[in-house]
């Protein structure tokens, strides 16, 4: 008897249907999967065996083929352990074909039948949802994650025989469902705070620019001076996910292993830091069967860069589709992948190898090839994609000491949260985010300056020699400053206040 078994793998973010056939045929004891399954695919055959003994049934001993439809895409993972064992024992008919097809199996077993959690769930009860099924078996473990999206039934199993029951319709489990937009009742507090921070308004005020308008930015100070440290609370000013946000950055968590198991969806915006040893692959993404790297994991959050000319050069050159498109496509011979990788960067470097170059209180010891050496490790094209410049000078005794704080996150949010608004009301017919994302049709409809401002910015491209992507980058930037100020105009002191957050670009970088 044959039975077909439905499953599901993943291509990118998103979840395909994969049918496991099952052939159980007269012969000598045989167990064989076909269909390019990699592997730990290949592997399952001794688990489900495992499995299905000490779960209480009877292995067949007849000659089981296993077929992975469709049979010219390759499959990878644990996954299709828990429905290759359903479609064993629904061909011996132990389990009615009929209530089977309703349902899309995933889980990978232990030997003594438990199931084991997997990557992917969310972006597959979603496939669910697309495709009509009735409901989603998946490990306990997952069960939470799969559970915010509505319309289907989210069975948490936990052993195999416990499906087996549930199936035969002699036990039945209690599926979890929820509100899909609870998790966001359960909003994590950020652990760091801009009131931390003393002094530095100058650097605070450009950091509130950079989320209002979602620009990258870097910094440029020596060791101390608090780059790291004002990076960090960056995501605090940030405006909250939309639930459309958290779910697209989830399916990424979910698909790599990364989704905690006591949440339902990432809730608040990632900050990732990756190493200055990190590979091109590592932060790109790759790999044999592609897999995202950082910055599809800083996916609408932040992706800082400490110690920047430290990175290889090669890895930093790697990040100019995403920070132009907003996604990254990795080839290999057999794929194509894309994945989302919309992102703030942060970088924070120092003005020199000893980091004393701007310092009034340390002497530099540096020679100029060696300081230019240094800073030509960032090549033009990549600086001109940050948009702004910033200067972190050392911080004075007098403001460290200081008893007052500055300004709270919660207060500088607000007014984020309201430049974002105006831009949104904007862009409302566009599936854009924010102005960092506006391309050069946009930029001439919603920045038109007047006869002073355009005066001032030619005078500026002039003196500073500033590239046409520099030229449009400011133009962004003094959008993003009316719109901090509820102003329609782009005044001549916002273009000003734009020029200024492009130091790197006066020094021959």
């Amino acid at each position: 008897m044959i039975a077909k078994i439905f499953s599901s793998a993943i291509s990118g973010i998103d979840a395909y249907i994969v049918q496991v056939e099952v052939d159980i045929a007269r012969g000598l004891p045989a167990f064989s999967t076909v269909g390019l399954p990699e592997g730990a695919v290949r592997e399952s055959k001794d688990r489900v065996k495992s499995a299905i003994k000490n779960s209480g049934f009877e292995f067949p001993s007849h000659r089981i083929t296993v077929n992975l439809a469709p049979a010219d895409i390759k499959k990878e993972g644990s996954a299709f352990d828990l429905p290759i064992a359903i479609g064993i024992l629904t061909a011996e008919d132990l389990i009615s074909s009929t209530i089977v097809s309703s349902y899309l199996i995933l889980g990978e077993l232990s030997l003594n039948g438990e199931i084991k959690p997997i990557r992917g769930t969310l972006p597959t009860a979603l496939s669910v949802k697309d495709n009509g099924f009735r409901g989603l078996i998946v490990p306990e473990a997952n069960a939470l994650e799969a559970s915010v999206v509505e319309g289907i039934e989210i069975i948490p199993a936990q052993t195999l025989g416990q499906v087996t029951e549930f199936l035969r319709g002699l036990s039945p489990i209690q599926p979890l469902n929820q509100e899909p937009k609870r998790p966001f009742s359960l909003l994590q507090d950020y652990p760091f705070d801009f009131n931390e921070v003393k002094g530095q308004e100058q650097v605070k005020r450009a950091l509130e620019i950079a989320a209002a308008g979602g620009h990258n930015i870097i910094m440029v100070g020596p060791p101390g001076s608090g780059k790291t440290m004002l990076a960090q609370r960056l995501p605090s000013i940030l405006p909250d996910l939309t639930f459309e946000e958290a779910l697209e950055t989830s399916k990424i968590y979910s698909v790599i292993g990364l989704m905690p198991r006591d949440q339902a969806l990432i809730t608040s915006r990632p900050f990732r830091s990756p190493h200055h040893t990190v590979s091109d692959a590592g932060l790109i993404g790759g790999g044999q069967v592609p897999r995202p790297g950082e910055v599809s994991l800083a996916h609408n959050g932040v992706l800082f860069l400490d110690e920047l000319p430290e990175f290889k050069k090669n890895v930093l050159e790697v990040l100019r589709q995403p920070l132009e498109d907003g996604r990254v496509t990795i080839s290999r011979a057999i794929t194509s992948l894309t994945y989302p990788a919309r992102f703030m960067l942060v970088a924070a470097m120092n003005p020199c190898p000893c980091g004393f170059l701007s310092d009034p209180q340390r002497e530099c010891h540096c020679t100029y090839p060696q300081i230019q050496r240094y800073k030509s490790k960032i090549s033009g094209p990549l600086l001109d994609r940050i948009d702004l410049h910033v200067e972190v000078p050392s911080v004075k005794f007098k403001e460290l000491a200081g008893q007052s704080d500055g300004e709270s996150s919660n207060t500088i949010r607000e007014r984020v949260k309201a430049a974002r608004e105006r831009q949104k009301t904007r862009f409302h017919s566009k599936t854009l985010f924010c102005n960092a994302q506006m391309g050069p049709r946009l930029i001439k409809k919603y920045c038109t300056l007047s006869p002073d401002s355009q005066n001032l910015l030619e005078q500026a491209m002039e003196y500073l020699g500033l590239s046409a992507r520099a030229y449009h980058r400011i133009l962004k930037i003094s959008r993003t400053i009316a719109d901090l100020e509820n102003s329609e105009d782009i005044a001549p002191h916002h273009i000003s206040e734009a020029i200024q957050y492009r130091n790197l670009d006066r020094r021959l970088l």
